[in-house]
């Protein structure tokens, strides 16, 4: 492949020579070369070429107040020069972490006052999973220690993260999942609900979780942990029916319940949570991406009140990590989590950007190639078959990544899972850029299938 700058087959070089990628072919992204980005403004990225992109990922799920806000640099720029590290051990702490966490309680969900500080939502769950176990040997119930997940969910590629989540391609390496964690189905209506109805199904998809924790036995769970709405694993929106049966299920037996806010976070549904969407009552949350709209990592835990009473009465927590509460880290959130206040950027996605963006991605329902287009707040999913009727997939031939590089090569950076096409842009995105968004999806849409049909 030709290159219009030299630069690009320089990075390029340097990539195959020294650079190790996640979630890559090694063999094949040195056989290819990566497309190299090199500056952001707003939804839009350009990469070394000069292809203008609009980001309909918002990089991993996070970009959530667009880039280039000179403000949260200014803020990295300040904390820098004023304590640019310090950590939180030996009965220690430092104002940006302290202040960070009053502002995180004050727009968690009520009752939800404690935030325990990671680099990245992966360690975030690794901290999950130890708490838990911590809190129920506190209790006197130290058999209390398996964890029920879902099919198909992500909670992140740290050991204990990737256990976890639901990727059983992600278990096929490192002899994963680790004792002591479970799975059960995920409410995914579309490719697995059958003849059921939606609602059906949801109802299906819940009581599969009262089934596992009467196999194993109340004694011996102790916690279900769940995304609001499955990320990773394909924008998977659950039918009405299922949280509401959820919430009757974890009411009833005494295991703790792990809303996963990774991805749903900090505005990702039009609310500030995804727990509040679904008016979900979780003992813990897991946080990142949003929380810094992923300028610099940071990840946390929050915790309800009655757990950390629980845990005030066990002695030393042996956790915690170098980066935990990162000074410079927090006066980025800090100053993110201002923005989007003052800004009432959630507010906007919640009344405009949000309807209009489902608004506009259900017009491609009467694509031949569209058999599902859903979505919640500023996510969405299209799910690409043969068949509108059946749902039928077409077998084999990766019709999911050759729309994805369509979009590359159209400016559009949309995901592929499987067969299923999803996207979650910044909330910033105005509707003149939606309208963009769609447009370029369905040009993609029908590239996509003209490769098809030939």
């Amino acid at each position: 492949m030709t290159h219009k700058n030299p630069q690009t087959r320089e990075w390029q070089t340097l990539s195959s020579d020294h650079h190790l990628a996640p979630f890559s072919d090694f063999k094949q992204l040195k056989e290819k070369g990566p497309r190299i980005i090199t500056h952001a403004k707003g939804v839009y990225l350009w990469d070394s070429e000069g292809n203008q992109i609009l980001d309909g990922m918002a990089g991993l799920w996070c970009v959530a107040i667009g880039y280039g806000r000179d403000e949260l640099a200014e803020a990295a720029s300040k904390q820098m020069r004023e304590l640019p590290y310090y950590n939180l051990f030996f009965q220690t702490a430092h104002p940006p972490v302290l202040e960070l966490s009053k502002a995180i309680a004050d727009i968690a969900p009520e009752g939800m006052n404690h935030v325990f500080f990671t680099g990245s939502g992966s360690e975030g769950n690794d901290t999950m999973l130890r708490m838990v176990r911590h809190y129920w040997a506190i209790k006197g119930q130290p058999n209390k220690k398996t964890i029920i997940s879902r099919v198909n969910g992500y909670h992140g590629s740290t050991v204990a993260g990737a256990s976890l989540g639901g990727m059983t391609y992600m278990h096929e390496q490192g002899d994963l999942p680790i004792p002591g964690i479970v799975h059960i189905p995920q409410p995914y209506w579309f490719g697995e609900g059958g003849d059921m109805s939606p609602e059906e199904f949801g109802i299906w998809a819940a009581n599969q979780l009262e089934e596992k924790i009467l196999e194993l036995g109340v004694d011996n769970v102790g916690a279900f942990i769940a995304e609001p709405i499955q990320g990773a694993g394909g924008v998977i929106v659950p039918p009405d029916s299922y949280w509401p049966r959820i919430k009757e299920i974890l009411a009833k037996y005494d295991i703790l319940f792990v809303a996963d806010e990774v991805i749903c976070g900090f505005g990702r549904t039009g609310e500030w949570f995804g727990s509040d969407f679904y008016d979900l009552k979780p003992d813990m949350m897991t946080i990142a991406k949003g929380l810094t709209s992923g300028y610099i990592p940071m990840g946390g835990l929050i915790v309800r009140d009655e757990v950390v009473a629980v845990l005030n009465e066990g002695g030393d927590f042996n956790h915690g990590f170098t980066y935990s509460g990162h000074p410079v880290a927090a006066a980025v959130a800090l100053e993110n989590i201002r923005i989007m206040r003052d800004e009432k950027i959630i507010q906007r996605a919640h009344e405009k950007a949000a309807p209009y963006l489902q608004k506009r991605l259900r017009e491609l329902s009467d694509h031949p190639l569209v058999g599902e287009v859903r979505g919640v707040g500023l996510l969405g999913a299209i799910e690409l078959v043969k068949d509108k009727a059946t749902r039928a997939r077409y077998e084999g031939r990766g019709v999911g990544m050759i729309c994805r590089q369509f979009c590359f090569d159209n400016g559009l950076i949309m995901r592929a899972v499987g067969d299923t096409m999803i996207i979650a842009p910044p909330l910033v995105i105005s509707e003149a850029e939606i309208d963009e968004l769609v447009a370029k999806a369905r040009k993609c849409l029908d590239l996509t299938l003209s490769v098809l049909q030939n």
